[in-house]
């Protein structure tokens, strides 16, 4: 189905917050945890509730397409996207610090969603609902808050988890450590493990909903994100033994108008509608405001480093748009960039959607695309010995067959060095502007600071440290000592 109707539920989010400066009271006025849930339409409810956090919108969804979202802000920090000014710009110079909101607010709005997901989960449990129905659900929330607790990990490190006897005794005051990175990843690893015994296989799985497939495609982004490449090349396997997914023809196309619905690409997708439930606002972000039929806000665009690094016949950038005409009668380009092109190209990626009738758009924000299964086992292939195989050299020309180029050839990318430097390539071309994974991309190769400040050059302001987001003073002074801020932040 196109859309899922996510809805706020807020009579029944069990949220934990008090005296207890990490997590929020319960409101037993307006829900009791003694007969609620008690059917499948309450189990259904808190099920829903964990897609909220995920969805797509300005004010709180995680994955919006604005500056408030994982996608335009991570790639930001890299040569992907560049901001002229803004918080953008923060981004591309690597200038935030413990007092930029921009980067400190992904903690402070979401790490009680995971808390919020622990109680629903312990409610489900204790309900007295057919138990094949709770199975189900307790799989979707733990999908939901494995996917969730992955996102804040890779931003910050390790986060404050608070366990279940704490969020049931909010007025004793507690502050919490953050996780040790093993804990964090192991409570990561046995959520989405947990998830894939009971959620639906991706041919059953309602479109916008979670499959077997995502959880695994989670586990593939965590093992890469610890360098745990066997673990990689065996989530993968087990994806491609699903003999579901494959790859579209039409590479621009999944970015079209008409909702991906049947693609056996796409791994996950959050739908996007002009309503607001969930919203794609990447048109009006990049889209100048005197930009033929209908233009946008024109906040964000992309570095002419990165349009010149790709090959003149890859079909992934058509939609890196190096020249238009403006209603003003006037040709933008690299020689004539005006404000809206002086650091690169429009970083368009969707369809135009000329149509639309408001700023938002219909286009779906893709999250996940079975591509990076391809592409992360050839990864894991190459650094799993630390010699590139001709299996890791065929995947990757499988991704790059679809976009129109030619083969490559084992003997040109024989260490590990020049191995990797491609596959890197490969992804910022194959996944650019899509869920700000390349960030992570560089992170793990040890190319974050590297490329910023080849980009940057004496404006940057990158350091090794800054692979890793700050938390918020407000956070640290509430941890009282417990909580500790990730290093050359203090």
């Amino acid at each position: 189905m196109k859309n899922i109707k996510i809805c706020l539920l807020g009579m029944l989010t069990f949220l934990a917050v008090s005296c207890n400066p990490e997590l929020e009271s319960i409101y037993f006025n307006e829900v009791n945890p003694s007969i609620f849930p008690a059917s499948e339409a309450d189990v259904e409810s808190l099920t829903l509730a964990a897609y909220y956090p995920l969805r797509g919108s300005w004010f709180d969804g995680i994955h919006s397409t604005s500056e408030r979202g994982l996608m335009f802000m991570l790639d930001a920090t890299t040569e992907i996207l560049q901001g002229p000014y803004g918080v953008q710009q923060i981004q591309t110079l690597h200038s935030y610090n413990s007092t930029s909101a921009s980067v400190t607010r992904f903690y402070d709005d979401f790490y009680n969603e995971i808390s919020t997901m622990t109680l629903n989960i312990d409610a489900i449990e204790n309900s007295e609902v057919n138990e094949n129905y709770k199975e189900i659900g307790i799989a979707e929330i733990k999908c939901a808050r494995g996917f969730l607790a992955y996102e804040l990990f890779d931003l910050y490190g390790p986060l404050v988890v608070a366990p279940l006897e704490v969020l049931e005794n909010p007025l004793i005051e507690a502050p919490l450590a953050r996780l040790s990175n093993d804990e964090m990843v192991n409570f990561i690893e046995k959520d989405l493990l947990d998830a894939i015994e009971y959620l639906p296989t991706p041919e059953d799985a309602d479109y916008g909903r979670f499959s077997k497939g995502l959880a695994r495609m989670l586990l593939i982004r965590l093992y890469l994100h610890e360098k745990r490449w066997a673990d990689v090349e065996t989530q993968a396997n087990a994806i491609m033994a699903m003999n579901y997914y494959d790859l579209e023809d039409d590479y621009v196309g999944l970015w079209d108008e008409i909702a991906p619905v049947d693609s056996k690409e796409i791994i996950f997708s959050v739908p996007a509608d002009y309503a607001g439930t969930s919203e794609n606002q990447w048109q009006l972000m990049v889209l100048p405001a005197n930009y033929p039929n209908r233009g946008g806000f024109g906040t964000i665009q992309s570095s002419w480093k990165f349009y010149d690094s790709f090959e003149a016949a890859d079909v992934r950038k058509t939609n890196l748009i190096a020249e238009f005409e403006g209603t003003d009668g006037v040709t933008y380009n690299r020689s004539n960039p005006g404000t809206y092109m002086q650091l690169g190209p429009l970083p368009l990626k969707i369809a135009e959607d000329a149509d639309r009738n408001t700023g938002l758009t219909t286009v779906d924000i893709i999250v996940y695309r079975y591509a990076d299964v391809i592409l992360s086992k050839a990864e894991a292939l190459g650094n799993k010995t630390g010699v590139p195989t001709q299996e890791s050299i065929d995947l990757v020309n499988i991704i790059r067959e679809r976009a129109n180029l030619n083969p490559i050839l084992l003997a040109d990318f024989a260490d590990i060095d020049t191995f990797n430097k491609m596959i890197l390539l490969e992804r910022s071309h194959e996944y650019w502007c899509e869920n700000g994974q390349y960030r992570s991309d560089l992170i793990r190769h040890g190319k974050y600071t590297e490329y910023a400040n080849e980009l940057n050059g004496i404006s940057s302001e990158s350091e090794p440290y800054k692979a890793l987001f700050p938390f918020s003073l407000e956070r640290i002074a509430e941890g009282k000592g417990a909580f500790i801020q990730n290093a050359g932040y203090n």
